[in-house]
């Protein structure tokens, strides 16, 4: 578990970067459920990883970074980086699968990354072994590094502030580092508060880690829209994290998905993308459990084209 302390260090740390986002009431009609949102789609980056990201690269040495940042990332934690360094006056390199939503890409251009496409398989090696082979740069993990998920934390420190006494927190799960923040800074304030993770269904490597007992393959693994989100398999270096701290990791279908998107954008006015939009489909669901739900809305960086067509139905 990330310590306490570490959390509310990181949350000074980037204070300049990173904003304190909304936690809103969701109006829909659950009599057994109050659910809220925070609203981490209003970051700079349009995602939660700006915290970690500015975290673990101001923790680092500056001649660590002095031949600029690297990360291997499906978007978000890869615009994190990218401002980041463009905050600093250094280079970032940018590792991607080459699935990842061209919305994404283009943000990262913007921001002065270069990107570097490769195979999923490739890219997920990165991640794995927490290394860019034949690039310079400080290799910023997107989830395991310390830094980052002290400054992930961030998020439920400010939850707790707004919402002292919340029955569950929802968390969408991609590789851990996420949960692992959020959970640590509420189990050490609120024990009793359940933290629930949220999966793609044909992602959804911590719910078959959880009934397995141990990281296992996810059987008919079937990438989605839900790109921030699921994985083949648990990291195994995160499963020993994470285990401890969540409550119930639930497998998601991708149409319930696409129908808390138009849920949200109906009700609240909130751009999520699939990934953002994971905790809300749960709790909509009930399966999150009853009273006072939080769900992290951890981006909103959705290709809009892709966004019409849930919007009207169309796909998802």
């Amino acid at each position: 578990m990330t310590t306490l302390a570490a959390i509310e260090a990181a949350r000074e740390r980037i204070a300049g970067a990173a904003i304190r986002t909304p936690l809103i009431r969701l109006q829909v009609e659950r009599p057994d459920a109050e659910i809220y949102l925070k609203l981490e789609c209003l970051q700079p980056v349009n995602s939660f990883k700006i915290r970690g990201a500015t975290n673990a690269v101001l923790l680092a040495p500056p001649e660590q970074r002095a031949d600029g940042l690297v990360t291997a990332s499906a978007g978000n934690m890869a615009q994190g980086v990218a401002w980041a360094a463009r905050d600093l006056g250094l280079p970032a390199t940018i590792l991607v699968p080459d699935t990842a939503p061209e919305t994404k890409l283009t943000a990262i251009t913007r921001l002065g990354g270069t990107v570097v496409k490769l195979a999923y398989d490739q890219w997920w090696n990165a991640i794995v072994t927490g290394r860019a082979d034949g690039v310079d740069g400080l290799f910023v993990h997107p989830v395991a590094d310390p830094g980052v998920i002290a400054g992930n934390g961030t998020i439920g420190l400010e939850i707790l502030e707004d919402l002292p006494d919340p029955d569950a927190v929802v968390i969408p799960y991609g590789g851990g580092g996420l949960t692992c923040g959020i959970a640590s800074a509420i189990k050490a304030i609120r024990p009793e508060t359940r933290i629930v993770t949220a999966e793609p269904e044909g992602g959804a490597a911590l719910a078959a880690a959880f009934g397995a007992g141990e990281p296992a393959q996810v059987r008919d693994f079937r990438p989605s829209f839900v790109d921030g989100a699921g994985s083949r398999r648990v990291l195994d270096t995160m499963w020993p994290r994470v285990s401890p701290l969540v409550d119930q990791a639930l497998a998601v279908p991708v149409d319930k998905v696409a129908a808390a998107i138009r849920v949200l954008a109906e009700r609240a006015r909130v751009i999520a993308e699939g990934a953002g939009a994971l905790a809300a489909a749960a709790a909509l669901s009930g399966r999150a459990g009853t009273g006072k739900v939080v769900c992290i809305v951890s981006g909103g960086n959705i290709n809009l084209d892709k966004l019409a067509q849930i919007l009207t139905g169309a796909d998802g």
